[in-house]
């Protein structure tokens, strides 16, 4: 660290370290920002074995890479109706009741992007237009380790059905017993998924993007996941399936001031930081006095986490840095471009007007980042690792093409035709030309 920048202090203990880094000089900022990031080159190799055994013997490579990886001996991959109404049984009323709140929010806002595309005139007798169409098969991956991540089912799932795709499947991984998550299943019903695969990792790609003697390929797969999964999906979308995003380790950045309740900063970052070892939580804030309470608070909610062991893991990836003005701030934050970002300020509106990368804001003192991982309505399936800067996150139109449309009068082929003729002869392309030239004759 140069000698420019103040480190005063980190929160040590044997499950973590909270940096605190003041006034840190631009120069250095690129190298504070980085990400945690699993290199997946190494797994390449791997992944490529998987997937190419999947690709020539199907349902038989999945077993066996599942009873290898999973350590499950299936007789079926596809999840039995049967299956699924035993797991209904087992959801308590309350969460039943939860995921129904929850996936009408989220269809309500998806369809809220529903929107005509318009018809345009761009010369006489020259008319140009789109047609949104569905993708008409996708696949869903949803993650089933340390957390059953069916809150992700009915972001992924629900917005497929309002784009209108034909065919929805899922794939998870199954425990021991060749069991999913009763309540990855129940939201999968809710959300109206077709089929359902008890299968995991590598080879689920693989079964969707090349299809089994029970899996249907697909034409484009959605879903976060390990360093497998991410490394599968990166392969198979060269030349087989398009995927949603580049994925990495789930990110949180808060803005706050001397206004915030230090316990909510805590809060925020501690519920990114109990993702995975590898997550990373930021705050930036222009209070010393700020950052030392929020520092204080870290340590006594993180001992009544039981969690706490991999959160603390991943407070070795955070940092709470100090800078001189809003300004800096605001410059850092498009820098770091963050895949979730809270902002409780006072001003929080104008500050996030000045916000241009970001996966997901979230703004004021009640609007935690829980929110919209679960239930208000927007999708948690955002870009990571700097890819805001590029990217959106998941919304209705990852499930749509846009197909163009022309049509063109006599009028417009004379109006326009000499045009082209121009630009297709200075290209020599003389076919070109000619397609114009003959109609222009007749």
């Amino acid at each position: 660290m140069s000698s420019n920048t103040e480190c005063i202090g980190s929160l040590k203990s044997p499950l973590g370290d909270l940096g605190v880094l003041k006034f840190p000089p631009k120069e250095q900022w690129p190298e504070i920002i980085s990400r945690p990031v699993f290199d997946n080159t190494s797994l390449f190799d791997l992944a490529r074995g998987v997937l190419d055994d999947v690709k020539k013997r199907g349902d038989e490579a999945v077993k066996a890479y599942e009873w290898q990886f999973d350590n499950v001996q299936l007789s079926d991959l596809e999840v039995s109706q049967e299956e699924k109404a035993q797991a209904a049984n087992q959801i308590p009323d309350e969460l039943k009741q939860a995921i129904f709140t929850a996936q009408k929010n989220i269809s309500t806002f998806h369809s809220a992007q529903k929107h005509d595309l318009p018809h345009v005139e761009t010369s006489p007798g020259v008319t140009c237009w789109q047609k949104a169409t569905p993708i008409e098969k996708v696949g869903l991956y949803i993650p089933g380790g340390t957390a059953p991540l069916f809150s992700t089912v009915l972001m992924l799932a629900v917005p497929a059905k309002i784009a209108g795709c034909r065919e929805v499947i899922l794939c998870s991984p199954p425990n021991p017993e060749g069991k999913i998550h009763p309540a990855i299943l129940f939201a999968a019903e809710t959300a109206g998924v077709d089929r359902i695969f008890k299968i995991g990792g590598i080879q689920a790609i693989g079964a969707m993007a090349y299809g089994t003697q029970s899996v249907p390929k697909v034409y484009k797969i959605f879903g976060p996941g390990n360093q497998y999964v991410t490394a599968a999906k990166q392969w198979v979308s060269l030349k087989d399936v398009a995927i949603d995003m580049p994925a990495g380790p789930s990110e949180v950045e808060v803005i706050a001031d001397d206004s915030a309740d230090p316990g909510f900063v805590a809060s925020d970052l501690l519920s990114q930081a109990e993702h995975g070892a590898d997550s990373q939580a930021i705050l930036l804030t222009t209070s010393e006095a700020l950052a030392g309470k929020v520092r204080e608070e870290v340590a006594n909610q993180l001992e009544a986490l039981p969690r706490k062991a991999l959160t603390g893991k991943s407070l070795a990836n955070s940092k709470i840095i100090i800078l001189r003005t809003v300004e800096e701030i605001v410059e850092w934050t498009n820098l770091y471009a963050p895949e979730h970002l809270i902002i409780e300020t006072t001003g929080y509106k104008e500050l996030a007007g000045k916000i241009t990368n970001a996966g997901s804001v979230f703004l004021g003192h009640y609007t935690p980042e829980s929110a919209g991982d679960y239930a208000s309505g927007t999708n948690h399936t955002l870009p990571t690792n700097g890819y805001a800067k590029a990217y959106s996150g998941v919304n209705l139109d990852s499930f749509l093409k846009k197909i163009t449309f022309q049509e063109i009068t006599r009028e417009g082929i004379r109006n326009l035709g000499p045009t082209i003729e121009m630009m297709a002869e200075n290209e020599q392309l003389q076919a070109h030309k000619n397609a114009v030239s003959l109609r222009m004759k007749k």
